[in-house]
């Protein structure tokens, strides 16, 4: 289920986040949870994972983790206003030291010229920092698309740990 990379990438995060002593919270739209899935697929990460949140609706977004209506409506759901709300609004509603949220389009469907299958905006989130945002296009099925984002995502939360 989860490939040789997915697990290399979640067991860097772990590690950087047990050095530390810090805890680690997810947000997820176009994964519905797989980052958190990577995460806790690795034996002992019961001392890492705070929680997970899968807001795959707008009003999941809003009422679990506080993304402001104006980010939406404003900008879409798949936008960089709304990954980084997403990031500091499971951050506010955790126990973690360490957020990351994704947003996208996974696909086959639901592209446009403006946000193309395969766009994921990213935000991660660590108490005390400005909270950081990418965009990425990644080509590919569904399937693909999504294993590149869980694979990005705990990259950006393990460089963040890491600071």
């Amino acid at each position: 289920m989860f490939d040789h990379e997915m697990r290399d990438a979640a067991e860097r995060v772990l590690f950087a986040c047990r050095k530390r002593g810090f805890k680690v919270v997810t947000a997820e739209s176009c994964t519905g949870g797989l980052i958190a899935a990577t995460l806790t697929a690795i034996a002992g990460s019961s001392d890492v994972v705070d929680r997970a949140f899968v807001t795959y609706s707008n009003e999941a977004k809003r009422e679990m983790i506080g993304v402001p209506w104006d980010a939406i409506l404003g900008h879409g759901a798949v936008s960089d206003p709304v990954a980084r709300a997403m990031a500091t609004g499971a951050l506010a509603r955790s126990n973690a030291t360490l957020a990351v949220s994704v947003t996208g389009v996974a696909g086959p469907g639901g592209g446009t010229a403006e946000k193309p299958v395969g766009l994921v905006h990213f935000g991660v989130a660590r108490t005390g920092f400005d909270t950081i945002a990418e965009r990425h296009v990644f080509p590919g099925d569904r399937d693909a698309i999504r294993r590149v984002t869980v694979v990005t995502a705990l990259t950006m939360l393990g460089s963040l740990a890491e600071r």
